[in-house]
């Protein structure tokens, strides 16, 4: 079972991202802060979890939560910052547009780039441990999904819409064949050799 809180002196708030390895669109971001007594039979990491468990679950957080945010990073940022930073400024973007300032943050990961006002702690694979950074995996997943199904159409030769940017076999080879679109992260390589490898 997961933990609701790491601390619970201070208003803490869990944080994770989506997206951070596909060749195609953004990086998502969200923040949430769940009551300090919440708990859930399913609510888990997003990627344990199938897609309509995923969906039925973040009606839960968003209603359930005391405060939420998702936010985003584009692909063009992504080619100017790199992806590491991306995901952490879209952690950063989520966390300020709270509706409740939280004075505390649980970072999905090992690393972090710090808040200028909130203390934080980075904890690998938060998102199995405790539920606010499984619900911001949750809804970081869902909203990320939801724009690469909206952009899938207009590229549909990507496959998207099943793939959701991530670097399938059909992706890259469809980039190897059709080259990049405005949605493409152009510092990530796309190369024969890699296709030859999976």
């Amino acid at each position: 079972m997961l933990s609701a809180r790491y601390q619970f002196e201070l208003l803490e708030a869990g944080c994770d991202e989506a997206g951070r390895g596909c060749l195609a669109g953004p990086v998502f971001a969200a923040a949430v802060i769940l009551p300090p007594d919440f708990t859930h039979p399913l609510l888990n990491d997003s990627k344990q979890l199938n897609e309509a468990t995923r969906y039925a679950l973040r009606t839960e957080i968003e209603q359930q939560a005391l405060a939420f945010a998702v936010a985003s990073v584009s692909n063009t940022e992504i080619d100017e910052i790199n992806i590491l930073n991306a995901s952490f400024l879209a952690m950063h973007r989520a966390i300020d547009q709270l509706q409740l300032e939280p004075a505390f943050l649980i970072i999905d990961g090992n690393r972090f780039n710090k808040h200028p006002n909130i203390p934080h702690q980075c904890i690998v694979k938060g998102d199995s441990k405790y539920f606010s950074i499984a619900a911001a995996s949750i809804l970081a997943k869902t909203y990320r999904d939801d724009y690469m199904l909206q952009i899938a159409a207009e590229h549909p030769e990507y496959d998207w819409h099943s793939n959701k940017g991530y670097p399938t076999l059909k992706h890259r080879t469809m980039v190897l064949q059709h080259g990049f679109t405005p949605h493409h992260r152009r510092t990530f390589n796309v190369t024969d050799k890699q296709l030859s490898i999976f």
